[in-house]
């Protein structure tokens, strides 16, 4: 199939023969003609999969072809549940925009409100946003959502894992007239929130499924090894470094502070590195994963912040300096590589610390995974046995014991009646002792 048989006007084809693409990917092929029909959608894919052109090319399509509603509100708002997931977003919809008259703006929490309030004042046709932070914006009346023709929510069940249901409930209400459509893309269709959410938002949504989340991806080659503790990971780490041969490499921890540590080590060690992290300045992390992105660091070390949306096709190597917790974001992370045909590779170290997170990404995986081992690296740690469970078994009964009949108290002793004699005091009567008889000489 090609692009053209989709449907698509012919300026979308031409700039998709310009990126080099011949032919949609089967999440295109099966999206497109649904949107483009004006159905709503309920759709999923694994990462990778050209998810975000399977909904901006029928958005802009619609855009070109159909007469607006409103002439001031947006005609299509596109929710991400991270900033840096919005930012990829939003890169990819300036691209399709270029040379044309319709304004795309990027609305994210940790910019200047006042600013971005000024940018609805342009009349945007198109809004790619955080979702609480446009639902703030609501709040404030900054934009009005009466005439939108097209929301769309990618990986939303990541925004309801991040606790945003009440603000896209109210993104929701803002835009609640029949004529709107509705697109939600999930990693899994198998979630309860989204499920339920999408029969509120929806309106007899087609389903789109393709391929699984936990399905393996033949394009990365995953490697596990066993460690014994924090010094163990670092000397793995710095035999990675040695021995294999990288163009751009992502390193996963757990936290803020390992993120710093690392690249200061890669630094030290004469490679260029970077760290990112949740708590830093919007400014601050769209500096870094554009330095990234253009080459300048050979190496970033993140947390679960760029898990998602980051599409840079020269990360070749993807280190889990530690597991996640989540077996979802195992997929997530591994897949920044070995993306548009190219080969990736993904490295694991389980620790003592990571041996559930291991177990469960092994279960969601559905495969049991074997583990590599570096020649004078082989640590002790041979992983933990399943923890049994607790029985709370009946304690045997005891027999009641029988109680032994009470003894029968001894009678009182009968006085003996030939030692006592009856002595009448008036109309009393009473019994006297009688002397003993003298002892017989």
């Amino acid at each position: 199939m090609q692009f053209e048989d989709l449907g698509l006007d012919k300026r979308l084809i031409k700039t998709m023969e310009h990126w080099g693409f011949d032919a949609p990917t089967d999440i295109q092929a099966a999206a497109i003609p649904v949107i483009s029909a004006g159905k709503d959608l309920l759709a999923s894919s694994k990462t990778g999969s050209g998810k975000t052109l399977a909904f901006l090319l029928p958005a802009l399509q619609r855009v070109i072809r159909a007469k607006a509603f409103s002439r001031r509100d947006p005609r299509v708002v596109i929710l991400a549940p991270t900033r840096e997931l919005a930012k990829q977003v939003y890169g990819e919809l300036r691209k399709l925009v270029a040379g044309t008259q319709y304004k795309a703006v990027l609305i994210l929490g940790g910019e200047n409100f006042n600013d971005q309030a000024k940018e609805f004042r342009k009349d945007p046709m198109f809004v790619v946003a955080t979702p609480g932070r446009l639902a703030d914006h609501l709040e404030h009346r900054h934009l009005n959502l009466d005439g939108l023709e097209m929301l769309i929510l990618d990986e939303a069940d990541r925004m309801l894992d991040l606790g945003f249901e009440p603000q896209l409930k109210a993104i929701n209400a803002a835009a609640g007239h029949r004529r709107r459509q509705t697109l939600m893309f999930s990693a899994t269709l198998d979630h309860q929130q989204v499920n339920d959410i999408a029969a509120d938002m929806l309106n007899e949504p087609k389903r789109v499924a393709i391929g699984y989340v936990n399905e393996e991806h033949k394009d990365i080659e995953q490697r596990f090894y066993l460690c014994d503790h924090l010094d163990h990971k670092q000397a793995l780490l710095d035999r990675v470094m040695d021995e294999e041969k990288y163009q751009q490499m992502m390193v996963f921890t757990a936290t803020r502070a390992d993120t710093d540590r690392l690249a200061k080590v890669f630094v030290e060690h004469g490679i260029k590195a970077v760290a990112l992290s949740g708590d830093m300045s919007q400014s601050a992390r769209n500096r870094i994963m554009n330095e990234f992105e253009r080459g300048l660091h050979k190496v970033l070390v993140t947390t679960d912040v760029a898990s998602r949306g980051l599409d840079i096709s020269n990360v070749s190597h993807v280190v889990n300096f530690d597991m996640p917790k989540h077996a979802e974001e195992y997929v997530h992370r591994i897949g920044r590589t070995g993306r548009a045909g190219n080969k990736g590779t993904a490295i694991s170290f389980v620790g003592p610390k990571d041996w559930n997170s291991f177990k469960n990404t092994e279960g969601f995986l559905d495969k049991t995974m074997t583990f590599a081992t570096f020649e004078g690296l082989v640590g002790k740690f041979k992983g933990l046995a399943p923890k049994r469970k607790k029985t709370f078994a009946k304690k045997p009964t005891q027999e009641k014991k029988t109680r032994k009949p009470a003894a029968k108290k001894a009678a009182p002793k009968q006085r003996d009646k030939s030692f006592y004699k009856t002595v009448a005091v008036g109309e009393d009567v009473f019994m006297v002792k009688k002397k003993k008889p003298a002892a017989e000489e």
